[in-house]
C-alpha cells in the first residue's frame, strides 16, 4: 500500500461517534487499500464530552486490514496553541513529526525528520480545503484536496473526504508515502475535528 502514488481518504459518518475511522481507497476503482482506526483509551474519549477535541491527544492506527500489524501510527499529544503530531512506523520508530503554524489562513504545519530537521511544509489555501506539500528546498512533492461528499453530508456530519496526490519521489517513495499519507490524516485530525 506503501508504494502507491494516490490514495482517497473517507472518513465514516457516524452519529455521535466518539471515535474516528477512515477508509484508505484505490482514488479509480475505489478498492479498499487501508482501514485508518483511532486508538485512543476511553478514559480519554469521555473526556471529549466536556474538553474541546481539539486539546485531547488522540492516536490513529493504519493497517491494510482491519487485524493486521499497523503499518504506521500518528500521535497527537496535549495541544493548547501548536499541535505537535509524531509519526511511528510499524517498527514503532519514529518516522518524523509535523508542528502546526501558529498563525497561517489556511492551515498548515511543518514537516521535519526524527533529528528535527525540517525536511517540508504543508500549506493550506485561504478555504483551508487544499493543501500543497512543500519540501524544504521549495518543489512541490504532493497535495491533500478535500473532496465534497454531498450537500446533506457537508451540512450534517463532520466526515471529511480528501484525496492524497504524492509526485513520484523514485526510491524515496514509501518513506515518503508514509510521512505525506499522515500529514493527509494529520490535516483532518489536527485542523478539522471539532
Amino acid at each position: 500500500m506503501l508504494s502507491r502514488r494516490s490514495y482517497f481518504i473517507r472518513e465514516h459518518v457516524g452519529a455521535f461517534k466518539l471515535k474516528d475511522t477512515y477508509d484508505i481507497l484505490d482514488p479509480e476503482t475505489q478498492d479498499q487499500l487501508g482501514y485508518v482506526t483511532e486508538a485512543t483509551p476511553g478514559w480519554l474519549l469521555a473526556l471529549r464530552l466536556v474538553v474541546s477535541k481539539r486539546m485531547l491527544p488522540v492516536t490513529i492506527v493504519v493497517r491494510e486490514q482491519p487485524e493486521a500489524m499497523p503499518l504506521f501510527r500518528i500521535e497527537r499529544g496535549w495541544t493548547f496553541l501548536r499541535a505537535k503530531v509524531h509519526v511511528y512506523d510499524a517498527q514503532n520508530q519514529p518516522v518524523g513529526y509535523f508542528k502546526s503554524k501558529l498563525f497561517s489562513l489556511g492551515g498548515g504545519f511543518h514537516v521535519y525528520s526524527p533529528q528535527d530537521a525540517l525536511v517540508a511544509e504543508v500549506k493550506g489555501n485561504w478555504k483551508g480545503w487544499d493543501f500543497k506539500f512543500i519540501s524544504a528546498s521549495g518543489q512541490e512533492i504532493g497535495l491533500v484536496t478535500k473532496k465534497w461528499a454531498g450537500l446533506g453530508r457537508e451540512l450534517f456530519t463532520s466526515a471529511d473526504n480528501y484525496l492524497v496526490s504524492i509526485h513520484d519521489m523514485g526510491e524515496q517513495q514509501a518513506a515518503s508515502n508514509v510521512l505525506l499519507l499522515a500529514a493527509g490524516l494529520a490535516i483532518d485530525t489536527v485542523f478539522k475535528e471539532q
